[in-house]
């Protein structure tokens, strides 16, 4: 005679996964069956393990119902933008620019501590662009590329650009007013690190969530603030302006998490961003080239 198994019921395919996997951990053999009359989920078990089946998923349950394991994160549904390689480009351009006009562009851009004395604010955002070798470059880029690409498929290509771009400024800005001795700046390491600020910041979507998911906001926050405290604060860098960007992409980053979804999913909205992103870098130089002349 066919022996009749005890049936558990679940309110959804997968809890009664998950529950079929607490009982295997626990050495029980269960069925996951779907009721054909009312396509109700439920758990097939050997009458006389019912009563510890039961009490492993109670138990399972209790342990767990202050975690809210499945939270929703928003997404542009993109992993990686690979817009970012044109970012690269611009600084590959400019670098080779630079030195084919022999280091010009260099003293036209680069930040120095005559900035404030002369007004000569442009230089916080020309400076982003120029670098002092290949190496330097080459460093930039290679961490940009990642760094900038996660950030674009994140926030938009517009959006992670202009905000990376004025956190690079706000990194410049600070290596400039808290240094009392001669000073000269260059580089995107400063934008990298807004960039990196603002992959930071997205974990703070989850101060929507129901409390016990802030252990994943925590989580992801500290894993940014320890990519930072590897890559930013290399004594041979400019560790002022790589932290102020960082702390300046965090802030912007929070910003935008907090915005209402629909703002950073406006593909209007993200090309006007790209678009002062780009005015403000053209604009840098040609008053830069203007002041020169």
């Amino acid at each position: 005679m066919e022996t009749l198994l005890a049936r558990i019921p679940a309110h959804s395919q997968r809890q009664a996964m998950d529950w079929s996997l607490v009982l295997a951990s626990q050495g029980i053999e269960a069925v996951i069956e779907q009721s054909p009359e009312t396509g109700a989920w439920g758990l097939l078990v050997e009458p006389e393990q019912f009563a510890a089946a039961l009490d492993s998923i109670r138990q399972y349950r209790l342990e767990n119902r202050r975690w809210a394991w499945r939270t929703h994160l928003t997404s542009t549904g993109l992993v990686f933008h690979w817009g970012v390689l044109l970012w690269c480009w611009v600084l590959i351009l400019f670098h080779w620019l630079a030195e084919a006009f022999g280091g010009r562009l260099e003293s036209l851009g680069t930040m120095n501590d005559q900035v404030l004395a002369t007004g000569q604010w442009w230089r916080l955002f020309t400076a982003i662009t120029l670098h002092a070798d290949v190496g330097h470059l080459a460093s930039n880029v290679a961490t940009g590329l990642v760094v900038m690409g996660l950030a674009m498929a994140r926030f938009g290509p517009g959006q992670a650009l202009l905000a990376a771009l004025l956190a690079g400024a706000v990194g410049n800005t600070a290596g400039l007013a808290l240094r009392t001795e001669h000073y000269i700046g260059l580089g995107a390491s400063g934008m990298v690190m807004g960039g990196l600020g603002l992959l930071t910041a997205q974990s703070l979507v989850l101060l929507r969530a129901p409390w016990p998911a802030w252990r994943a906001m925590f989580a992801g926050a500290a894993g940014g603030v320890l990519l930072f405290v590897l890559v930013g604060l290399n004594p041979a860098g400019d560790v002022l302006a790589h932290a102020f960007g960082f702390g300046s992409g965090l802030l912007l980053g929070g910003g935008l998490v907090l915005l209402p979804e629909g703002w950073t999913r406006n593909r209007w909205l993200d090309r006007a961003a790209g678009a002062v992103a780009t005015l403000i870098t053209v604009g840098a130089w040609a008053l830069a080239i203007a002041a020169a002349r």
